[in-house]
């Protein structure tokens, strides 16, 4: 049944889903993350200085997920996007089967397991993209598995974490996460440890294990001064405004929705463990429910901590039920399906693999990307207009911005793309300002000396530059509007 759950899961999302394979690259930042890579591979160094803007060259920049930028500059090398989207959808499968089994291994039943997972799968579907995140996300619950069991009963393995810190740190900044969540781990040991449980030995081995991974986490090209620039992107208030994903989820499609009735499940949980002392726990999902709602990005670290902990309560609520009713119940039928199924859901067998090699091999019966989403991207127009639009200084969305780094860097430089940690306050409000118009538009045009615009046709941008005498409309396709900046002579005649 886990291999079923697995392959079942990368068919209905990729594979046979409405958007397939290319919604994993949904998000520009997947472009950048490939050039990086293919620099690193090719000057065997980490770049600590900018790559790909011209408003700020040479600034010091730190590429903190340079190891997932070789990984999939690797990728990209082998296979093009069918590589870089194929290992994503793998790892996205591979983390929901493992959430499935590590709610299994906590006591419940398979079928609530494989619902509750299902739960989280539907509120973390709005970060399946082909980014490095998805280690994070990975990494999450495997620690929490890891931690559980030695809290169950002491072993080794929980050490491994040490190193696993380092791999985590090089892959993505969301390491810090987990030294917060072992943080909360010693807290809610030592509450217990008041409450009279047996709680002090735990808070000493813990604590040895944030020394150990807070160290572990040093190992890496920029130090210290790496978690010093997390944590000021972290709190850094601007960036609210300007990217999304920083921003509290506003319940209004189908996967948010899904996270909220993980949401309100999870609190209700967290309230009964409370009750029976499960201290730990009960802040784990607390202090990540506090987290999604002020940042959407924190909804999927949410979904796989609490799924487990609703399919447990779930399956007991079930059994409950289940005793109550008669032998020949369709509700206490289906509790004994259950009961019987979950020792298949236990184990996992070398069929994925082979499934999954075969389907790599596969050409034309699989839509594989050959570029970004043109529903999202303006392919048409950067293809047809390539000349123009690498002829100058461009401006264009942060989004866009990586598309035009993924297809002409390093020929071609931009105003500001989705390394909105880099650009800092000052550039990001500036881009706001010319997103939105404002009063000093003109000014920053002029300062930057842009030649070429290609722009979202509902940008008020955009307005304002079609009736601007000193740009000229190349192609307007009512979503997409490509503009040139005239010379003097130009607008005189």
């Amino acid at each position: 049944m886990s291999d079923f759950y697995l392959l079942a899961l990368l068919a209905w999302l990729f594979v046979c889903g409405s958007s397939g394979w290319k919604a994993l690259l949904g998000d520009g930042d997947t472009g950048w993350h490939i050039r990086t890579g293919q620099y690193i591979l090719a000057h065997h160094a980490v770049p600590t200085q900018d790559l790909f803007s011209f408003s700020r060259p040479g600034a010091p920049w730190f590429a903190w997920e340079w190891l997932s930028d070789v990984l999939f500059a690797a990728l990209f090398g082998i296979a093009g996007l069918k590589g870089v989207v194929l290992f994503s959808g793998v790892l996205i499968s591979a983390l929901a089967t493992m959430i499935m089994r590590y709610a299994v291994w906590r006591g419940s039943n398979g079928l609530a397991a494989a619902f509750a997972t299902l739960l989280a799968v539907g509120a973390s579907s709005i970060h399946f993209l082909a980014r490095p995140h998805l280690f994070t996300l990975l990494f999450v619950p495997v620690c929490i598995w890891v931690l559980e069991a030695d809290r169950r009963k002491n072993t080794r393995c929980l050490w491994l974490l040490t190193p696993l810190t380092v791999l985590w740190t090089n892959l993505h900044g969301g390491f810090v996460v987990f030294l917060a969540l072992l943080g909360v781990l010693i807290v809610g040991s030592g509450v217990e440890a008041c409450l009279g449980l047996p709680g002090w030995p735990a808070v000493r081995r813990y604590s040895v294990l944030l020394a150990g991974c807070a160290l572990a986490s040093l190992v890496n090209p920029y130090g210290l001064a790496l978690h010093q620039h997390i944590l000021e992107y972290l709190r850094a208030d601007w960036i609210k405004d300007l990217v999304q994903e920083f921003q509290a989820p506003t319940f209004r499609n189908e996967g948010q929705l899904q996270f909220e009735v993980l949401l309100l499940a999870g609190l209700v949980v967290s309230g009964l463990l409370l009750r029976r002392r499960r201290i730990t726990e009960a802040l784990w999902l607390l202090f990540l429910a506090h987290s999604s709602l002020t940042s959407v990005r924190h909804a999927p670290l949410f979904a796989a901590v609490a799924a487990p902990l609703v399919a447990c309560e779930l399956s007991d609520g079930w059994a409950i039920w289940a005793a109550r009713l008669g032998k020949s119940s369709t509700v206490r039928l289906l509790h004994q399906m259950a009961q019987d199924m979950t020792p298949s859901f236990r184990h996992t067998s070398a069929w994925p693999a082979a499934a999954i090699l075969v389907l790599a091999m596969l050409g034309a019966p699989v839509k594989w990307p050959t570029d970004f989403p043109e529903e999202i991207f303006p392919a048409n127009q950067v293809q047809k207009n390539a000349a123009l639009i690498t002829s100058g200084r461009l401006l264009t969305t942060d989004q866009w911005a990586d598309y035009i780094i993924f297809h002409y860097y390093p020929h071609q430089k931009v105003y500001v793309d989705g390394r909105s940690d880099f650009y800092g306050e000052t550039l990001g409000r500036e881009y706001l300002h010319l997103l939105q118009g404002a009063y000093d538009w003109r000014e920053i045009l002029a300062r930057r000396g842009f030649d070429v615009a290609l722009l979202p046709a509902n940008w008020p941008l955009a307005a304002l530059l079609k009736e601007d005498r000193s740009w000229q409309v190349v192609q307007d396709d009512r979503a997409v509007i490509l503009f040139r900046r005239l010379s003097q002579q130009s607008r005189s005649n």
